[in-house]
């Protein structure tokens, strides 16, 4: 053990010393020096007797309330225009209450002018205390080192502003910024924070040689996607590292933003832009509550798991088959989220007796139905596979969840339901008219439809980035391929406030923004890791897989669409199923599907989705099953009936 001198004293006892001994020589000296001043410097006898009686008034008083105001454990280093306001604040009360106790113990008090001097001394003498220390501080900075860089701020806003201050209070960030940079005119030449604005965008090249400038920080968190790929574009011609500070919800969930620096990102170019939750709304459906979600160990499921554990819940039930993934993000809401109760339990959506056990022992009140099978290529050729877990195995978790009280049900749906042309979007577009057909006013069954998201599991953009790491080629299915993107975290936290929106036999729809040309995603995230496309790494057109279509949908004409209280989330009335019950339909589904009668199960599917288009790659599977089959001459028939228009 560390054994220290016997009259050691605390750098926490020094800084009480020196804050209280100094705020009260100068709570004195302002008295005295009011008095000076109000009889120039010749103190009438007959006020030397009072004065003795209220310095010590002044002292106590005015030490009392900055210690019950809390000024005095503010950082005097860190001192801000928040603390002047506080200092005036804490200044007038105490004033107040040092005048009504001298005028209680000397009923002659004093002229009304001495409290006004006093009051103002003190002002000052607070606020120039905090300002000299903040000054000390800032010239006894130690030294950066070698491995500065100089370094230029794109965007003299509010968030530029709080970059070079942070830059210049933390020594380990290793930037010297010579000056910002911004578009607008009316801020040319403007000094800031002591720093000059020195240029637009377009004279970016030239600043960069002219300053030798190493880096450029990009902060301006508002930009649209398009501001910020002319910005990089800008940065990148003129031969500089670019980086950017993050928009408001990632500066939440960090400490500081100078510390978020990070290179820029594809989701930068997007153009999202920032979700704002009605976050009270959302905490009523989820403050201690015990939600179930599957597919929790998945991209989507474990960042619902992530942002649930925001709102303080009871307990969050994580349920999946895969066990690996599952023991990870287990481990990680321990570590993230100590306060929050996070049960794993491994088992399979098609197992009605797996989940009755789970929700009959943590008596769930929400459940968000996250597990489904969703690569499209790879379920047109598991079709019996896409059919038993993302049809059976929602309908298991719905009835579930029906039979054991469940409030709220929200199922996780696709842009790929409207009008699909692939197994995976039609059993999406059936999973959500089975949950709704529950819908009987007591479970709440809600679905929340959205396209793609950045970075999940067997996404493109990982695929891109593995491509660009190996040296090429970038494979894109088509030159005029588009799709629907948002992040990951911006999905999930639209879900919570679609699930809190929604009344019940709805589907909720999120705001996907403009859809991205798959090959522009490509050509920007090549540019993103410092390469050329088309020179340093190929971009190679590999054709349209099966059951893809060019664009995809978010809704169809035929569905009346409401606005709801969120800019970024609309109601689309749900059909039912028409013409059988869903339990009989299901019924003769599942026997279609054991005997593997792939022309049956179209057909099926097809009564309850009929704008349900086979592609021409299951088609293939269909043609090749009949030419092995008895019935050889149905091969026209199969044709004339699936291909057909409607």
């Amino acid at each position: 053990m560390r054994k220290h001198p016997p009259f050691a004293i605390s750098s926490a006892a020094i800084r009480f010393v020196f804050v209280f001994g100094s705020q009260a020589a100068m709570f004195a000296f302002a008295g005295i020096t009011a008095f000076l001043l109000r009889f120039d410097f010749s103190i009438p006898s007959s006020y030397l007797g009072d004065l003795t009686w209220a310095i010590p008034i002044w002292v106590f008083v005015k030490t009392l309330t900055f210690q019950l105001a809390k000024l005095n454990r503010r950082g005097w280093r860190y001192v801000s225009f928040v603390d002047l306001y506080r200092l005036v604040l804490a200044n007038s009360i105490a004033s107040i209450m040092s005048c009504g106790i001298i005028l209680l113990l000397l009923p002659r008090g004093f002229p009304r002018s001495l409290y006004a001097i006093d009051f103002t001394l003190c002002v000052l003498g607070t606020a120039g205390l905090r300002a000299l220390v903040r000054m000390i501080s800032e010239l006894t900075r130690p030294p950066r080192g070698a491995g500065e860089k100089r370094a230029l701020i794109y965007g003299a806003g509010d968030a530029g502003i709080t970059l070079l201050r942070e830059i210049r209070n933390n020594s380990r960030l290793p930037y010297r910024v010579l000056g910002f940079i911004d578009d607008s005119p009316g801020k040319q030449n403007l000094r800031l924070g002591g720093v000059s604005v020195i240029g637009q965008g377009e004279e970016v090249e030239e600043l960069v040689v002219k300053l030798a400038v190493d880096i450029i920080l990009i902060a301006i968190p508002s930009a649209t996607g398009a501001e910020m790929k002319r910005i990089l574009e800008l940065c990148r011609a003129a031969g500089a590292e670019c980086k950017t500070v993050p928009g408001l919800a990632e500066v939440i969930e960090g400490r500081a933003l100078a510390r978020q620096i990070r290179d820029v990102a594809v989701e930068d170019l997007l153009g999202r832009t920032q979700v704002h939750l009605e976050e009270e709304q959302i905490r009523r459906a989820l403050e201690d509550r015990v939600v179930l979600v599957t597919g929790a160990a998945g991209s989507i499921g474990s960042e619902l798991c992530r942002q649930i554990a925001r709102f303080q819940p009871r307990c969050i039930v994580g349920f999946d088959i895969a066990e690996s993934p599952l023991f990870e993000i287990d481990r990680e809401m321990r570590e993230q989220f100590p306060s929050v109760s996070f049960c794993p339990e491994i088992g399979s959506i098609r197992n009605r007796t797996r989940l009755g056990e789970i929700l009959g022992r943590y008596r769930c009140s929400t459940v968000y139905h996250a597990a489904a099978y969703k690569h499209v290529p790879l379920m047109e050729e598991q079709v019996f596979e896409a059919v038993e877990n993302n049809v059976f195995g929602t309908w298991n978790v719905a009835l579930a969840a029906a039979e054991s009280g469940v409030a709220d049900f929200v199922l996780i749906s696709s842009d790929k339901a409207v009008r699909p042309g692939n197994i995976m979007g039609a059993t999406k577009r059936i999973a959500e008219l089975l949950q709704t057909s529950l819908q009987n006013g007591h479970t709440k069954y809600v679905a929340v439809r959205f396209g793609n998201v950045l970075g999940s599991s067997g996404s493109v953009l990982p695929i891109f980035k593995q491509q660009i790491a190996a040296g090429g080629p970038v494979t894109v299915t088509h030159p005029e391929m588009r799709r629907f993107f948002m992040t990951i975290p911006e999905a999930c936290q639209l879900v919570l406030q679609a699930a809190a929106i929604g009344r019940g036999g709805q589907i909720c729809v999120l705001d996907m923004g403009e859809p991205v040309n798959i090959l522009d995603l490509a050509r920007n995230l090549i540019t993103l890791s410092g390469l050329r496309p088309d020179e340093d790494i190929r971009i190679q057109f590999t054709g349209i897989r099966p059951g893809e279509k060019l664009y995809e949908e978010l809704g169809t004409g035929l569905e009346d669409t409401l606005p709801t209280s969120h800019e970024k989330i609309r109601i689309f009335a749900s059909g039912t199923m028409q013409c059988f019950a869903p339990e009989k339909w299901l019924e003769s589904l599942r026997a279609i599907c054991e005997r593997r009668d792939l022309g049956q199960l179209i057909s099926a599917i097809r009564i309850v989705v009929p704008d349900y288009t086979p592609s021409a790659g299951l088609l293939k599977q269909l043609i090749g099953r009949t030419e092995h089959s008895p019935a050889v001459d149905l091969k026209a028939s199969l044709l004339d009936r699936f291909i057909a228009a409607d």
